[in-house]
């Protein structure tokens, strides 16, 4: 048996283009063109390929984008002003400020200055605790992507068995929720968890996201278990380059799991596709229309 191969980027073009046709609804009936900010600053070259991705697929949805560049020298009190500005700005209903922030600025603080209805990162404390409340909000991109990737192999995640390793902000802490919304029964695990394997292998559905590569080994799998891979990590190969790869051994669960998602190629590519979501849904939100059919 070989694992189903879960293709992100099949289902991010699809939902890609579920955004579009909703941006051209609200358009059109409305006369609304959601905006997204992205504030950059200084120069991560990984983050600079992010953002001109966001810029890039925001623009082919049919949405106004944004771009921000600040130096990495930047003081607090200009970031803050401009996240500030941005927040007034009816153009804009998504402020995502791009992270890491460069050492020397409050990362917590930058956050908090956002409003919660234009917080499409789903990180501002308001919108996590409407989550953990099981209130709506706007959750973050990623957790919303690994949701959507999970239905598209099993249509109701009722009663499953979850296993979510890593407790992050941005990802572990919020799937947790997402996965209790969807009536799962969810254990969050982490680096210190006794027996982590045994954990593992209860799980009907296990999501990845602790940023150590290919610790999740074929072996710690339940057979026919949904694997969803959120870790991308650089190793390095003999010719001296570098190769990515995820939190599980990719080849070794291939033959375990009953579906699977490659690095690259599976939760990276929702990540995106999810963000043009939440614009949408805090813009049609801040016009007090209906939610969008996404």
């Amino acid at each position: 048996m070989t694992a189903k191969i879960i293709d992100g980027k099949v289902i991010a073009a699809e939902l890609r283009a579920r955004v579009a046709d909703e941006v051209a609804r609200v358009k059109r009936e409305h006369n609304l063109v959601p905006g997204l900010a992205v504030v950059l600053v200084g120069s991560d070259p990984a983050s600079e390929v992010y953002v001109r991705s966001k810029h890039t697929q925001t623009q082919a949805a049919g949405m106004a984008s944004f771009e921000h560049k600040l130096p990495a020298d930047v003081s607090q009190a200009d970031l803050l002003a401009l996240v500030a500005k941005l927040n007034r700005d009816p153009a804009v209903h998504g402020i995502l400020v791009q992270l890491p922030l460069p050492k020397g600025l409050n990362t917590e603080a930058v956050v908090n200055a956002i409003d919660p209805a234009k917080d499409v990162d789903g990180l501002h404390p308001n919108n996590a605790g409407r989550l953990a409340g099981g209130f709506e909000a706007l959750s973050p991109c990623t957790p919303l992507g690994c949701i959507i990737l999970t239905k598209s192999v099993h249509a109701s995640l009722e009663g499953m068995n979850a296993i979510v390793i890593g407790r992050s902000n941005l990802v572990g802490r919020p799937l947790v929720q997402l996965l209790l919304n969807e009536n799962a029964t969810v254990t969050i695990a982490h680096s210190r968890s006794r027996d982590l394997p045994g954990l593992v292998r209860r799980a009907d559905l296990v999501y990845a996201a602790v940023g150590k590569s290919e610790m999740v080994r074929g072996d710690w799998l339940k057979p026919g278990a949904t694997v969803i891979d959120v870790g991308i990590n650089r190793i390095p190969k003999d010719d001296g380059k570098t190769r990515l790869v995820g939190d599980v051994a990719y080849q070794e669960a291939l033959a375990v799991a009953g579906a699977i998602t490659p690095v690259p190629g599976g939760v990276g590519q929702m990540t995106v596709a999810c963000l043009l979501v939440n614009t949408l849904r805090a813009a049609c939100a801040i016009a007090g229309l209906p939610k969008p059919a996404v």
